[in-house]
């Protein structure tokens, strides 16, 4: 049986301009370093935390990545890909990026360690990938990560058909314990594609490694649909995280005006977009092909905000018993500027927290440390990197 529905009901609705990206500029120079600085405390009802700015003039970042070895790799939405070392001194771009369709919502996005870096060495990323006449769509690589840049680049997976739209690409990865990589993205805005199976808009695809489609993929074998699709009927798909406690998947995604998700997918299975949602059109008007919220056959989110934060990253902070945050979810919020902490029972959320209301910047990636320690982007021209030290316990 599915969870109960929850909602919030008590903020304005979002503007839809908050939630369209600005296009930035490639930037070929590294940026002047800063030091840590703007050390602030930020409350919570578990105590109180620190916040620090570890970095900042950072292009309109879009996910930040830890390194074990120390340090971090950035990616900025126009194009680059950058080292930022512990002290905040920030490299300048990568070699061996892909080329990106730099426009709209679109560009460099996501960036994972592959299961096995310490070996390897590899990275992933997602990005929109130009296309033949202003065409784009979606795309996944994997490459060789070294000093100053990628070195044998592969692409692994490629959103098709390509469309002449420029928001809604998504995309984050994640990986399993078994093997396979799931990346998520969007409808492109074009929403009938999100329920056409022999499309990628609007899926949740899971991948072998390599690239290659696992045999148990949920559509394997029927002419009318993509082997790759693991779930559909997404909208844009711009958080997704597996929870270390029961190694299911999570993800997040936008709703139009109003009804952000939560859904933990299941393979094969619809979660209704455009046909059932939360929200309306930036408009004001019903979304044309919706008939409610929900319907027979159809998953209901896990979790719904009936005001769209704009939800972004996500992190779970588990594994830490007698630490005041654990067993949270953290999801970055682009509209609303916020940090929101979802406190969480096994897959239950019994309560919710909003951080960070007074730093004022658009919260574009969430990752949690092997530390504890949790870092943050932030999606602005001036993009910052952000740690966020737990209240202790």
């Amino acid at each position: 049986m599915r969870p109960a529905i929850h909602a919030r009901t008590t903020l304005a609705f979002a503007l839809a301009a908050a939630l369209a990206a600005c296009q930035p500029a490639q930037t070929t120079q590294a940026p002047e370093p800063a030091p840590v600085e703007q050390v602030r405390q930020v409350a919570s009802v578990k105590g109180e935390a620190t916040l620090e700015v570890v970095a900042r003039g950072l292009s309109h970042p879009w996910a930040v990545l830890p390194l074990a070895e120390g340090g971090f790799l950035v990616t900025e939405r126009g194009g680059a890909l950058r080292k930022v070392a512990a002290d905040g001194t920030v490299s300048a771009p990568l070699a061996g990026v892909p080329a990106v369709a730099a426009r709209g919502q679109g560009g460099l996005l996501d960036v994972a360690l592959a299961p096995d870096f310490a070996q390897s060495r590899r990275i992933y990323l997602t990005y929109a990938e130009p296309g033949d006449n202003g065409l784009s769509g979606t795309a996944a690589a994997h490459a060789t990560l070294g000093e100053d840049g990628l070195a044998d680049l592969q692409v692994i997976y490629r959103q098709e058909p390509k469309v002449n739209t420029e928001n809604h690409y998504g995309s984050r990865l994640a990986f399993d314990d078994q093997g396979h990589v799931f990346i998520s993205q969007g409808d492109r805005t074009l929403r009938a594609m999100a329920q056409e199976l022999d499309k990628l808009q609007g899926k949740l695809v899971r991948l072998n490694l390599d690239g290659s489609i696992p045999a148990d993929n949920p559509f394997v074998g029927r002419d009318d649909a993509r082997a790759e699709i693991w779930s559909y009927g997404h909208r844009n798909m711009q958080g997704m995280a597996i929870d270390p406690r029961t190694g299911k998947l999570w993800e997040s995604e936008h709703g139009p005006r109003g009804g952000d998700e939560i859904n933990l997918p299941q393979p094969g299975a619809n979660y209704g977009w455009p046909l059932v949602t939360h929200g309306i059109d930036y408009s004001g008007q019903p979304i044309p092909e919706a008939t409610g919220k929900e319907k027979p056959g159809i998953e209901p989110p896990h979790f719904v905000f009936e005001v769209s934060p704009g939800l972004s990253g996500m992190a779970f902070y588990t594994g830490r018993p007698g630490a005041p945050w654990n067993d949270s979810l953290f999801l970055g919020a682009l509209a609303q500027r916020q940090l929101i902490r979802l406190q969480l029972e096994g897959d239950r959320v019994v309560g919710e927290e909003r951080l960070l209301q007074d730093f004022g910047e658009r919260i574009r990636d969430v990752r949690v440390a092997a530390d504890g320690i949790i870092y943050l982007v932030t999606d602005e021209a001036d993009g910052k990197l952000l740690r966020l030290q737990p209240p202790q316990g």
